[in-house]
């Protein structure tokens, strides 16, 4: 019996803080996130940018964002035709901004030389593909293909001036 015992208490081995701990600190999800209403002012530009434990997409607004909704899923859905399209990586993440991609008059504002790649994230850790499915009654798609379902964060950011934009993180691993 004591045999067992002592053996026993070697198979049990407590966690380590460190493995116990979220990649990078991070305690992000990956369900969908929404926020806000439509909003008149105009997406100007789409960028990323690569940071230690996390790939980023920013929108920039020429005014406030109105909200938005950003999901999972296995292709990007375009808007009004309802048509999927796989984009590279194992998930897609879409960004719909609840606001247009063009002024008033409908004027475009952000017209990207190549809807199929808005910027080049080859080499990134997590980002695959970024496209511009456009602006359908107001609201504007954005598909992200990503490595895999991982965990992300939405927000909002202000400034410059009156400008405003979205910001959306997803993080490297779980």
């Amino acid at each position: 019996m004591s045999v067992v015992l002592l053996l026993s208490a070697f198979l049990v081995v407590p966690a380590s803080p460190a493995a116990a701990a979220p990649y990078c600190g991070l305690v992000w999800g990956s369900l969908d996130e929404t926020a806000g209403d439509l909003w008149p002012s105009p997406i100007v530009n789409v960028r990323t940018g690569q940071h230690a434990c996390y790939d980023r997409l920013v929108v920039d607004v020429a005014g406030d964002v109105g909200g938005y909704h950003v999901s999972y899923g296995r292709y990007l859905v375009n808007p009004g035709s309802g048509e999927a399209t796989a984009l590279r990586g194992g998930m897609v993440l879409q960004i719909t901004v609840n606001n247009p991609a063009h002024d008033e008059s409908y004027n475009p504002t952000y017209t990207p030389a190549d809807p199929r790649e808005l910027t080049n994230v080859s080499g990134y850790r997590t980002f695959r593909q970024v496209v511009f499915a456009g602006t359908y009654e107001g609201y504007t798609t954005i598909g992200l293909g990503v490595r895999a379902r991982l965990p992300f964060r939405v927000f909002v950011l202000d400034g410059p001036g009156t400008w405003s934009r979205l910001v959306v993180d997803v993080a490297h691993r779980w």
